[in-house]
């Protein structure tokens, strides 16, 4: 029997209900699972269904987790197809969110990037990755 690796991408916020709305109706992800109080923490998990990762966004209550170190932390997506990255962006914009300037000069050319509201970027990168 093959089993699939998965990952998931795990980090704290002081805004649980503004990054769920940013990843879920921005990026076009679902909700998988939440959770409340367990052990100190509040968290979403939320993903693709089927897909092997997916991020989850945790709150430990009385405790700060503060902003992106820098602004080159980024979540890239490789989107090739013409539909599915347009479809990708326009889902951002629909929700209120504006591209900006990507710190790393290289993801503009291909792409577009759109900041979370911990400073943390995702890049819609227009191009396959196949190494």
């Amino acid at each position: 029997m093959f089993v699939t690796t998965k990952m998931r991408v795990a980090r704290p916020t002081d805004n649980l209900d503004e990054v769920t709305k940013f990843y879920r109706d921005g990026l076009g992800f679902a909700e998988l699972s939440r959770f409340e109080d367990h052990d100190g923490f509040d968290g979403v998990m939320l993903g693709l269904p089927g897909a092997p990762y997916h991020l989850e966004f945790t709150k430990a209550r009385g405790h700060r987790a503060g902003r992106a170190p820098t602004t080159d932390n980024l979540l890239v997506f490789y989107l090739p197809d013409e539909r599915q990255w347009n479809d990708a962006v326009s889902r951002f914009k629909q929700s209120g969110y504006k591209p900006i300037s990507s710190f790393n000069p290289y993801w503009d050319r291909y792409g577009l990037t759109f900041e979370d509201p911990d400073g943390y970027r995702v890049v819609l990168q227009h191009a396959a990755w196949d190494r």
